[in-house]
């Protein structure tokens, strides 16, 4: 790393160290703060105990980050048991010019890292692969994605720019919590270097473009921010409704394979990775938002070879396909990481060194298929009951239609963040900058939680196998519920919605 932050613009490593050592003074301030007062009162009251007290908590922990090794999160991948993936990985660490020894490990998430690990006395690399994204993307697409992550370690990989995104990390983490406040202090300092962080992953992508060719790339980029929104918003949803119930989905993988190849969902992963990303008011997205990063690479349909001594042009489209790589031992792959998703600690557990662990045992659960349960079960949103209810108690009134209408009122009457406050209290707590976006989104979800059972009634069909937001009417006419209701909440004009009740209640009438 140069040193250079947006535009190309120079920065001192002195400006550099001094917002890392800011930004980890912010994030420790509570911390700080508790140990002061407790070294205050054994001064103050003469108690050393108060003093060596917290010093005894801390101990363990001190000492098993010391002396402890790191347990590598995922499932080590050996060049003998898949020749095939360990030639990919290796062919991007000649191209990119990454020589450090390095270890591929499959973890059940669509995530993508690199990191440093201690091996006996010396250092080498993990590089995690999500299993979603190996079945999902083409080997192409695999290659551009490795090529991007090891780019990191190859060129950004300096004491100052870990330093820095560990400061940022941690600071951001303060900010989860319903109470924030350090974000006065946080906010200017996240906003300020997140230039930084910006800049390292379009370098990165300019990198796998030079790889792999500037079209795959740009396909890479998009069809991950995909998967990964789809991932969490569908997959995820599955595990977690099925593990409540005492099962899990042993082909989890081979339905969210197939909810992958409808356009629906795609479009709707699309659309959820956009409002996240509008949504980051305190600046602690480490990734630019995925039009930034696309449009920043070139359209060029090849790879330049080596990055090293080689300089004979070489297509690696060519040299790997459209088609995904296929591990040989994808059976023993998928069935640890269905069990590590099922048994993990939360969300993200098992990206997590020793993460994954968790209370549940694999033979607690029962094993269950997926695609062999009525399609009301996993499609989505799983939670429309729930939904519906809460609009029904925020607005007093007893049947779905009667809630429906008096949402509709308060969106004319533009008193419709009221209504959703009363069903979403924990909208109070967030920053004043998204309370209206994120207002608008679950009251949207709630009307169509209601709404959607009204359209079903009436003979209208759910479109998409997976989701339950984009229906047909008997007409053939298809329609984003979704859609129709943020805009209409968001716009203040009911109209549109109060069209489609009215046409489910005549089209309810002339069925009976």
């Amino acid at each position: 790393m140069d040193g250079r932050i947006s535009g190309g613009r120079q920065v001192s490593a002195v400006r550099a160290w001094s917002f890392t050592a800011a930004m980890a003074a912010v994030a420790r301030l509570p911390l700080i703060g508790f140990l002061l007062l407790i070294a205050a009162g054994g001064l103050v009251w003469g108690g050393w105990q108060m003093i060596a007290l917290p010093m005894l908590w801390l101990l363990p922990a001190l000492y098993t980050r010391a002396v402890l090794p790191d347990a590598l999160p995922g499932r080590a991948v050996r060049p003998d048991d898949e020749p095939e993936l360990a030639a990919l990985v290796r062919d991007m660490a000649e191209r990119t010019g990454f020589g450090a020894p390095l270890l591929v490990r499959i973890v059940p998430e669509p995530a993508v890292l690199t990191y440093r690990v201690r091996i006996g006395g010396g250092h080498a690399y993990a590089l995690l692969l999500g299993l979603p994204l190996v079945r999902a993307l083409s080997a192409t697409h695999l290659a551009a994605v490795i090529a991007h992550e090891l780019a990191h370690e190859r060129h950004f990989d300096d004491r100052r720019t870990r330093a820095l995104l560990a400061a940022r990390v941690a600071l951001a983490e303060r900010l989860e919590g319903r109470l924030r406040p350090l974000a006065p202090l946080a906010a200017p300092l996240l906003r300020a270097t997140q230039p930084w962080p910006w800049q390292e992953e379009l370098a990165a992508d300019a990198e796998a473009a030079r790889v792999v060719g500037g079209d795959a790339a740009r396909e890479a980029v998009e069809r991950v921010a995909v998967i990964d929104a789809a991932f969490d918003g569908i997959a995820q949803d599955w595990v977690e409704d099925l593990v409540e119930e005492g099962s899990y989905p042993v082909d989890l993988y081979e339905a969210f394979d197939l909810a992958l190849q409808d356009p629906l969902v795609r479009a709707r992963a699309a659309r959820e990775d956009a409002e996240e990303e509008a949504l980051d008011v305190y600046a602690t997205a480490t990734h630019p938002p995925t039009a930034v990063r696309t449009a920043a690479l070139p359209h060029t349909g090849t790879g330049t070879g080596t990055g090293t001594s080689t300089s004979t042009s070489t297509s690696t489209s060519a040299a790997y396909g459209s088609a995904p790589l296929v591990l040989r031992d994808a059976e023993v792959v998928v069935e640890w990481c269905v069990q590590r998703l099922a048994c993990a600690d939360g969300p993200g557990g098992t990206l997590q060194a020793g993460g994954g662990g968790g209370a549940l045992r694999p033979e607690d659960l029962k094993p269950v298929r997926l695609l062999q349960l009525d399609a009301d079960r996993f499609r989505l949103p799983a939670d429309g009951g729930h939904r519906a209810e809460a609009l029904a108690a925020a607005t007093g009134q007893s049947s779905p239609t009667g809630a429906l209408r008096a949402a509709l009122d308060a969106v004319a009457d533009g008193d419709w963040y009221g209504l959703a406050r009363r069903m979403r209290p924990r909208l109070r707590w967030l920053p004043a900058a998204v309370r209206r976006s994120l207002g608008c989104q679950v009251l949207a979800s709630a009307m169509g939680a209601a709404l959607v059972p009204l359209l079903l009634e009436a003979g209208w069909s759910c479109t998409s196998r997976w989701m339950s937001t984009v229906l047909t009417a008997p007409d053939g006419m298809v329609v984003d519920l979704y859609e129709v209701l943020v805009t209409a909440v968001d716009g203040g004009d009911p109209a549109p919605v109060h069209a489609l009740l009215d046409k489910s209640g005549t089209e309810k009438a002339e069925r009976a």
